[in-house]
C-alpha cells in the first residue's frame, strides 16, 4: 500500500523497505489548530493515499515515545481546517491513546494508559458522515477510541502520522497499513 502514499510534510529523514516505513521527526512539527495554545501548526508529518470516499483504514505503530507531545498515529484529513489524527501521544509522563478531531478548530482527548512494548494498530473508517476510530494491543480485539461526526468529502487523504512539537529525532516505524472499503462491522464488534 506505501507504494501509492505521498507526503504530506515529508520528514528530512525517512526510509521505506518492503512494507516498512521508517520516519524520523524533523523538529517542533505539530498538527494543531487554535484551540486553548491559541496557535495554527499543520508541519506534522503524514504519509498518505487518497480515497474514493468511505474507508476503513489500519496500521501498526512502533516507537519510543518519550518526550512531551511526541506523538504518531493515523490521520483523516479533508483539509487543514478539517482532519483527524488518532493514536498515542506522550503527556503526563505517560503514553497515552489520544485523538485530535478538527473541524475549524482542534479538541483534544486522551484515553487509557498504553503500553507500547510491542506496538500498537489503529483502525479508522469513515462511513455516512460517521468517523470511527479503534484501536488494538493484540490485532485481534478491537476497543472504541472516538466516534464522531465528520464532514462527508468525495476524497480523504488517510495514512501514518507522527510529530514531535517539543522535539525532533523520534523514530517511528510503521506496518501492516492497508486501506479500502469500509467494514460495516457493529459499532461494538472488538473484532
Amino acid at each position: 500500500m506505501f507504494e501509492q502514499c505521498e507526503w504530506l510534510n515529508e520528514p528530512t529523514a525517512w526510509t521505506l523497505t518492503g512494507e516498512r516505513l521508517r520516519v524520523t521527526t524533523n523538529h517542533s512539527t505539530d498538527f494543531w489548530r487554535e484551540t486553548h495554545y491559541g496557535f495554527t501548526r499543520d508541519s506534522g508529518h503524514c504519509y498518505g493515499v487518497r480515497t474514493t470516499g468511505d474507508f476503513t483504514a489500519q496500521v501498526r505503530v512502533q516507537g519510543r515515545f518519550e518526550t512531551l507531545y511526541d506523538q504518531a498515529g493515523l490521520m483523516v484529513r479533508i483539509d487543514c481546517s478539517q482532519w483527524l489524527k488518532a493514536g498515542v501521544e506522550f503527556t503526563d509522563g505517560q503514553l497515552m491513546l489520544s485523538s485530535v478531531l478538527t473541524v475549524g478548530q482542534s479538541d483534544w482527548a486522551t484515553g487509557s494508559r498504553i503500553d507500547n512494548t510491542g506496538g500498537f494498530w489503529l483502525r479508522a473508517s469513515v462511513a455516512k458522515g460517521v468517523l470511527r476510530v479503534q484501536y488494538s494491543v493484540d490485532r485481534m480485539h478491537w476497543p472504541l477510541l472516538r466516534l464522531a461526526p465528520f464532514p462527508h468529502a468525495s476524497s480523504y487523504f488517510v495514512g501514518p502520522m507522527c510529530c514531535t512539537p517539543e522535539r525532533g529525532g523520534l523514530i517511528v516505524e510503521f506496518d501492516e497499513f492497508q486501506v479500502g472499503a469500509p467494514n460495516d462491522k457493529a459499532l461494538h464488534d472488538l473484532t
